[in-house]
């Protein structure tokens, strides 16, 4: 198999799209087409099936891309590798990250290693944290930042702890008047909640102490973007539960902010594979990322 018919396939395979996948690759559509024809015949199966709405992965497509995408990240690494034994960091580092990290280090740490190694190409992904455990995971990403879950992290992903954060309960005290403060979880039983989606790890948070305590929430409207969940607030919809760090909750306008009894926190976590020879640029973000703790946690020793 040619690396440029895999490139092309992986193209298609992520676009859902032959002409997205040629303006991608800065090819012409036909070439993409020609290519991958060329590596169906060589596997001896159809990868994709054309449909009126578009085209979508068969069987084999789905066999083969984990495949397609290793061996990319193979030759990318590899390349990186040799880069930095010349003295000349290069490469990709592909980093996933959830909504609301505008005041926390994250983007401080990404901007200190564009200045550091100008030579590397960052990309970053937004997701909720278990798609983006699930692309750390399929090596579609390099490490990602997310809410750590409940049950335990799979053997093959090594996690430092990032920062710590609480939910808590945004609402119109007009529309929707709340007892307390803090609020009592078991108040907001009865009321329409406001909040992240399943895929996210602050959801199953939520969920865990409310079960614990044994309080039923009912999830009437979801939203990733905590703008969004305060945007439904603001129309007396419902109680928006989010979390505490979040930028968008510094203008509320007119939206009352309440901590929540029995208190809910979490830890977003920084994760990458152990089970792998970490490429580069990763080495060299989690180099940066220690030189960030090690500065914080002597700030700590000395405050």
């Amino acid at each position: 198999m040619e690396l440029r018919s895999l490139e092309y396939f992986v193209a298609v395979a992520e676009e859902l799209s032959f002409t997205r996948a040629a303006q991608r690759c800065y090819v012409t559509q036909p070439t993409i087409s020609a290519q991958v024809q060329a590596l169906e015949r060589e596997v001896g199966e159809s990868l994709f099936d054309r449909t009126p709405r578009g085209i979508v992965l068969t069987d084999g497509g789905r066999t083969l891309l984990p495949y397609a995408r290793r061996c990319l990240a193979a030759v990318a690494d590899a390349k990186a590798e040799f880069s930095a034994r010349a003295g000349l960091l290069r490469g990709a580092l592909h980093v996933g990250t959830g909504g609301g990290i505008e005041h926390t280090t994250v983007p401080t740490l990404l901007g200190r290693m564009r200045q550091r190694h100008p030579g590397i190409d960052i990309h970053v992904t937004e997701a909720t944290s278990a798609p983006l455990l699930d692309m750390v995971l399929q090596g579609r990403l390099n490490a990602a930042v997310i809410a750590r879950p409940a049950e335990p992290l799979p053997a093959a992903i090594t996690a430092s702890a990032m920062f710590t954060d609480r939910l808590v309960a945004v609402f119109d005290p007009d529309a929707i008047p709340l007892p307390g403060d803090p609020v009592p979880l078991g108040a907001l039983a009865g009321q329409p909640i406001i909040t992240y989606p399943r895929t996210s790890g602050l959801r199953a948070r939520l969920e865990d102490v409310a079960t614990e305590i044994g309080v039923t929430l009912t999830v009437n409207y979801v939203a990733n973007d905590v703008r969004l969940q305060l945007a439904f607030a603001r129309e007396g919809v419902g109680v928006a539960i989010s979390a505490g760090s979040d930028p968008a909750l510094s203008d509320l306008a007119g939206l009352t902010r309440r901590s929540i009894s029995p208190s809910i926190g979490f830890d977003k976590i920084l994760i990458w594979r152990n089970d792998l020879t970490p490429c580069a640029p990763l080495r060299a973000f989690l180099q940066l990322w220690r030189e960030f703790r090690d500065v914080d946690e002597e700030g700590e020793k000395t405050a």
